[in-house]
């Protein structure tokens, strides 16, 4: 029996050889080292999904930025890049509005053809979510991008100490925000007119690398930003099929109006070099660099990406070591 069922494995063997020698006896052969150079007539065209890079990444989107108000912050930053990138329109967001006018002059200035809109309301705010969104689509028929970027630090104490309607503020502003801006934006970037013929669009949530490791950030922030890394997981399959892509992006330590407190004390004390000491970069990002990563998983280059957590954090995720004590 053995001799037979070996008869039988040579022979399927022998088949098969046979069959590959058949179907790649005419393919071209490329770049091996033993070949001579492939003709220029067999090389495949590379077969291209997004605009060349010539094309502004933001070219003609409609934009909506939460959290936009802080200077130093990377809402503003994100702006800014989106403007430069050649959107359409954008809506700087927050709760607070103190530098949003500011902003809208300067942008309008540095980027004449850009619409800037501003809007003043609690990102955790149905009603306000809702109406931003449909302002979108009634003024320009599309909405292409929305950056759910507004967030508060929460209670900086023990979790013993941390008081329960606290907590649960830090939740509202920073997972339910986003929840709410991708529960309204969804259906709008649906919506197709002549300006935008194909359903589509992407969701970027601010998320943290507290979300993503421990040791990172108080019990009520860490814990608001891991859910928000979950929603982008999950609603990425809820979106499935819809043309609209969800990510969440994970800054490290930022110099923000957030973390101002934290940098304020490290320079106060002479310790500023410490602040960032536990990633391999040996240094705090600045705004402008997480924006970047934003505008990229907004635009049309980021196709392919979905459902992801990108941090941005100089390494710290990579490693994120425990070490007892303050960073700065």
């Amino acid at each position: 029996m053995a001799n037979s069922a070996q008869k039988r494995l040579d022979a399927i063997s022998k088949q098969l050889g046979a069959a590959a020698a058949t179907s790649y006896a005419d393919a071209p052969v490329f770049e091996t080292k033993s070949s001579p150079k492939a003709d220029d007539a067999f090389l495949p065209p590379v077969q291209q999904v997004a605009p060349a890079l010539t094309v502004p990444r933001a070219k003609d989107k409609v934009v909506i930025v939460t959290g936009a108000n802080s200077l130093l912050g990377i809402g503003r930053a994100s702006a800014y890049e989106f403007a430069h990138a050649g959107a359409r329109a954008i809506y700087l967001c927050d709760a607070v509005d103190d530098h949003l006018a500011a902003q809208q002059r300067d942008l309008q200035a540095r980027c004449p053809a850009v619409d800037v809109h501003l809007r003043c309301f609690d990102a955790a705010d149905e009603a306000a979510v809702k109406a931003v969104v449909a302002d979108a689509l009634r003024q320009y028929a599309r909405l292409d991008v929305f950056f759910a970027n507004a967030g508060i630090v929460g209670p900086q104490v023990a979790f013993g100490d941390v008081d329960a309607a606290a907590f649960m503020q830090t939740l509202r502003v920073n997972t339910l925000g986003p929840f709410l801006a991708a529960k309204h934006a969804a259906p709008a970037m649906q919506q197709t007119s002549p300006a935008k013929p194909a359903p589509g669009g992407s969701i970027v949530l601010t998320a943290s690398v507290a979300g993503l490791r421990s040791n990172a950030g108080a019990t009520p922030y860490s814990a608001s930003k891991a859910a928000v890394v979950s929603l982008a997981q999950t609603l990425a399959f809820q979106l499935a099929g819809s043309g609209i892509r969800i990510n969440a992006v994970c800054p490290g330590i930022v110099e923000t109006a957030m973390t101002a407190p934290t940098f304020a004390a490290a320079r106060a004390r002479g310790t500023i070099a410490r602040v960032g000491q536990l990633n391999p970069t040996r240094r705090a990002a600045h705004s402008d660099e997480v924006a970047r990563v934003v505008l990229f998983l907004a635009s049309d280059e980021a196709s392919y990406v979905n459902g992801q957590a990108w941090a941005v954090d100089g390494g710290l995720s990579a490693g994120h070591p425990f070490v007892p004590g303050k960073l700065s």
